[in-house]
């Protein structure tokens, strides 16, 4: 009987989760701010296709959320995302609504002021976009 209230458990568990990111099982020693971390970087992956460096700047920012370095490190370590597909979604946006060229999207996305992708994730957008 243990064992299978288990199963539930972790069947519901699973079906309940994001597939983006999750927040392991065995980590119930991880600090609240840590998890809360973690919750806000899915978000702002999940909607503003956010890169990884561009979600740790927002998380402890001044003027963002002000979570520790710790705990945004912790957050963009721990977050399941393809970042390949966030730099597309960013890409296609700047298409669509701005009507931008490929090399200038290329340039916001990898910009130090702009997305702050990585050059491999930029180029991967720019090469799917259609």
């Amino acid at each position: 009987t243990t064992s299978t209230q288990t199963e539930t458990t972790q069947t519901e568990t699973t079906s309940d989760t994001a597939p983006v990111a999750e927040t392991k099982q065995e980590d119930n020693n991880v600090p609240t701010e840590y998890k809360s971390a973690l919750r806000s970087a899915k978000n702002y992956s999940d909607m503003m296709h956010m890169s990884k460096q561009g979600i740790y700047d927002q998380l402890t920012s001044e003027y963002g959320d002000k979570f520790t370095a710790e705990a945004a490190q912790y957050a963009v370590d721990n977050l399941e995302v393809d970042y390949n597909a966030n730099a597309l979604k960013s890409a296609e946006t700047y298409q669509e609504t701005m009507a931008m060229s490929p090399a200038a999207i290329k340039d916001q996305l990898v910009s130090e002021y702009g997305d702050k992708f990585t050059e491999e994730e930029a180029q991967y957008a720019i090469d799917n976009l259609k």
